[in-house]
């Protein structure tokens, strides 16, 4: 995704990178209940799984924007109603940070956790550098 103008002013443009919408989609989706972590190079080490990125892909064509998200949820809650939750927050955060409307937030639910896992930091939750946006 290319930076998006959100506003044409009579001082200048608003223009928000794609890395900025990354990390509101990411710390709005790591503070949900039953969200235990995203898909990330950090937590994918620590499971002994090889690099698999954010978690968090950015996707704008024709002046649509769809969100990828790649979450473990925790065990026992209801995974259609944390994911439906993740859907309606992302939105949301998106829409009051930036006055970007997200038309597609599809979540990926790739793992399952135990409570007895300890959920990582929200620091922990991000490559390095995620928010150094």
């Amino acid at each position: 995704m290319a930076e998006k103008t959100v506003h044409s002013e009579e001082l200048g443009d608003i223009v928000i990178a794609p890395e900025v919408l990354e990390v509101i989609i990411g710390i709005t989706t790591a503070k949900i209940d039953g969200v235990h972590a995203l898909r990330n190079k950090r937590f994918s080490d620590r499971l002994g799984k090889k690099n698999e990125g954010r978690g968090v892909y950015i996707d704008s064509k024709d002046d649509k924007v769809a969100v990828d998200i790649y979450v473990y949820l925790t065990y026992g809650l209801s995974l259609p109603a944390v994911a439906t939750k993740i859907q309606k927050e992302v939105k949301e955060a998106v829409a009051q940070a930036t006055e970007i409307i997200v038309d597609e937030v599809n979540i990926h639910v790739v793992g399952i956790m135990t409570e007895k896992q300890p959920k990582p930091a929200l620091e922990d939750l991000f490559d390095e550098g995620f928010f150094d946006a």
